[in-house]
């Protein structure tokens, strides 16, 4: 069994990534910070049954805790969970940036600028090289970066998201364009605004199904969920 690991899982577009994936078969395995909140969504997902059908079987995921900021801890979470569920195919980065990366640019000074680099650039970096060398034993690979608008158009009240989303899209695009001939693509998934349940385009499930099908279809680095000025 392949496995889906999700960094940055949650009951909204984590969990709805869960269960799109888990519907093909994937192994799920959720980082986040919180290993009590991840040991309960993973024991839902797995209570869960299809559309309520008896006999249906729920999804099986697994919570490994890990800070996107300790390199060494989320090492250590990615290793646990490829053990656990088998080799990591696909890798979803999409942890929730911080409040406090949020500053106007005229207040932000270089100290401000650590968090926000650490958690898009060093968290992803780490989680890429992890996954890398099994997903070049399996001969295929998916990466999935999802980030807000000013991943594209930079704000000037969040200027630490905005500088530090756009080397994320960088290395994003760096990797997109050296990976292919290996059968990896690497895609990015630009959401504007909030995600917003019931939303025809940024409603959970729905952004989950749009990623299932950048996994599947594998085609271009960046896309769009709705409009920029959503």
């Amino acid at each position: 069994m392949s496995t889906i690991a999700i960094i940055g899982a949650g009951p909204g577009l984590g969990a709805a990534v869960a269960r799109r994936f888990g519907r093909e078969g994937y192994g799920i395995a959720l980082i986040s910070r919180d290993q009590d909140r991840l040991d309960a969504l993973a024991a839902e997902l797995g209570e869960e049954r299809e559309g309520g059908e008896e006999g249906e079987e729920g999804v099986t995921a697994r919570g490994f805790a890990a800070d996107v900021r300790d390199p060494n801890a989320l090492t250590a979470a990615l290793d646990a969970a490829a053990t656990a569920l088998g080799p990591i195919e696909v890798l979803q980065y999409s942890p929730v940036p911080h409040k406090d990366f949020m500053r106007p640019v005229l207040d932000t000074t270089s100290d401000d600028l650590v968090g926000p680099v650490e958690f898009s650039v060093y968290g992803p970096v780490t989680a890429v090289r992890n996954v890398l060398p099994g997903m070049r034993a399996l001969g295929r690979g998916t990466v999935l970066f999802v980030n807000g608008g000013t991943a594209v158009v930079p704000h000037p009240d969040r200027a630490g998201t905005s500088i530090a989303f756009a080397a994320e899209s960088a290395y994003g695009r760096l990797l997109h364009d050296t990976l292919a001939a290996e059968g990896i693509h690497v895609a990015q998934l630009i959401i504007p605004g909030a995600i917003i349940p019931g939303h025809d385009k940024k409603d959970p499930a729905v952004l989950a199904n749009t990623l299932w099908t950048l996994h599947q279809e594998r085609n271009g680095f960046r896309h769009f969920a709705d409009d920029l000025d959503s």
